[in-house]
């Protein structure tokens, strides 16, 4: 059985496809804050995450024409944005450094998820997020805030699942250590 995307923007795309500028700016308009959230999120710096917005919007309405609606509209943009922004982070050099396995024995397989008290203190790990490394926000950002697991994370970024669930866990302990210095115990 195919999956069958609803995209409650289809008319616009094809107006798009179509070549009107005001479609376009509709599409804008309607993504631009959650993408630039997105790209924030990834770069950690508002300038760069407005630049890589730019740049995915031209990219986005560039390859319209190649866009064939398989998946929303949203989800092929946000794609654009988060490969844009590991792009970006790749300019500055960021390091993830690949692990032999000798160094794996304590990682679990699998994270254990606990969604409401993520959810109940969201503001206070953004802030502290902002004080990670950049290779430790990135995965930590991809794998909390836009859903990827740690393969999907490994591909985007170029390094071995294990790096990615390894990355994951630092940022993790590194962020609990933030948080308690401010006397947030989570």
């Amino acid at each position: 059985m195919e999956a069958i995307f609803i995209d409650k923007h289809y008319s616009l795309v094809v107006e798009c496809k179509q070549g009107s500028k005001k479609a376009c700016y509709e599409l804008y308009r309607l993504y631009s804050k959650a993408m630039l959230n997105v790209a924030f999120r990834i770069v950690g710096d508002i300038a760069e995450a407005e630049d890589v917005l730019q740049e995915a919007f031209l990219d986005a309405f560039n390859k319209l024409k190649d866009f064939r609606q398989e998946t929303t509209f949203g989800l092929w943009l946000k794609q654009i944005v988060v490969n844009r922004s590991i792009n970006q982070l790749r300019k500055r050099k960021m390091e993830l450094i690949e692990l032999d396995g000798n160094h794996l024995e304590d990682i679990p397989d699998e994270e254990p998820a606990d969604d409401d008290e993520i959810q109940y203190q969201v503001t206070m790990v953004k802030e502290a997020m902002k004080q990670l490394p950049d290779g430790y926000r990135v995965v930590i950002s991809l794998y909390l805030l836009e859903g990827y697991d740690h393969e999907e994370i490994g591909q985007i970024l170029n390094i071995s699942e294990n790096t990615s669930r390894t990355q994951f866990l630092r940022a993790k302990r590194k962020l609990m250590e933030i948080l308690s210095r401010k006397g947030k115990v989570i």
